[in-house]
């Protein structure tokens, strides 16, 4: 969902813990961002970009003395597509979207990210920039299937601030998101998403970017903090659980697409990963 928020005098909104990762960007005014887990006033101006992963609370004001008001008082209902105005606007203006994931994937990315990501370099607010205007152009004058481009637009910005956020991070951080920016891993990851009912091993992955396999291995592990195979055994499972959550396909039917030969070894294999049988899990789903 995105929309957008117009805001007049002096406010104060508070948003509570709802686990959604919410991207938002100062389209006009400044304010400050207050996060209650450390309570911080973080300053922000107009052309800045925020991405919050893990749906913590946190308040938006343009004058810390002003008692919040709850987000939820002002927007009584999911308004998607829509730009909300408070006092009159004219004083901030806020574009927000909000994205979930399914939490097994959720966990997958959320688990690389900090609690807050500020795109507030100049050349990284003007790749992004393109974006918010043609969004909020669309909120102020929305045509028929406008919802539907600002949903995708809304999804690319994600990226975006993702690919940038990396592109800052990637010598500091470990996980897949960073290692995508090591060429030779990135190619064996997208490797084993593209193909994951191949029967990789270290070695043929190393030979596949060009490297030993000792050095591959060690390399990999480093970058994305889990060995090779776990890695390989964690995403298979990922993608069975989508399976059992959305097909009608059997078990031994997605344990040999996925590379098992053997039903009980990929049972196996799944109830580590996850937690509980396949056949539990469908029936969860």
């Amino acid at each position: 969902m995105s929309g957008g928020l117009d805001a007049g005098g002096n406010w104060a909104f508070s948003f509570n813990a709802d686990g959604l990762f919410r991207c938002f960007s100062l389209v006009s005014g400044t304010c400050w961002l207050v996060m209650e887990s450390n309570g911080e006033p973080i300053a922000l101006r107009e052309g800045d970009f925020i991405a919050l992963p893990h749906g913590r609370a946190f308040t938006l004001t343009n004058d810390l003395s002003t008692t919040p008001v709850s987000i939820e008082s002002v927007i009584a209902a999911p308004l998607n597509g829509q730009i909300i105005s408070w006092q009159g606007g004219g004083s901030c203006q806020v574009f927000s979207a909000l994205f979930t994931f399914k939490k097994e994937f959720a966990d997958f990315l959320l688990g690389v990210l900090p609690s807050i990501v500020h795109i507030r370099d100049d050349h990284d607010r003007i790749a992004l920039q393109g974006y918010l205007e043609r969004m909020m152009s669309l909120l102020r004058n929305p045509q028929p299937g406008s919802i539907l481009v600002s949903e995708h637009l809304a999804e690319i910005l994600l990226i975006e601030i993702l690919r940038l956020h990396l592109a800052h991070e990637a010598g500091n951080g470990t996980g897949w998101l960073f290692a995508l920016a090591d060429k030779q891993i990135r190619t064996a990851i997208t490797a084993m998403h593209e193909r994951p009912g191949f029967r990789w091993s270290i070695q043929s992955l190393a030979e596949n970017v060009g490297m030993s396999r000792s050095a591959f291995a060690l390399r990999f592990k480093e970058k994305v903090g889990v060995s090779v195979m776990e890695y390989l055994t964690r995403w298979r499972m990922l993608l069975a659980a989508n399976r059992l959550e959305e097909s009608a396909d059997s078990v031994a039917t997605i344990a040999l697409s996925l590379g098992y030969e053997s039903e009980s070894a990929f049972v196996f294999a799944f109830k580590r990963e996850m937690g509980c049988t396949p056949r539990q899990y469908g029936h969860r789903a």
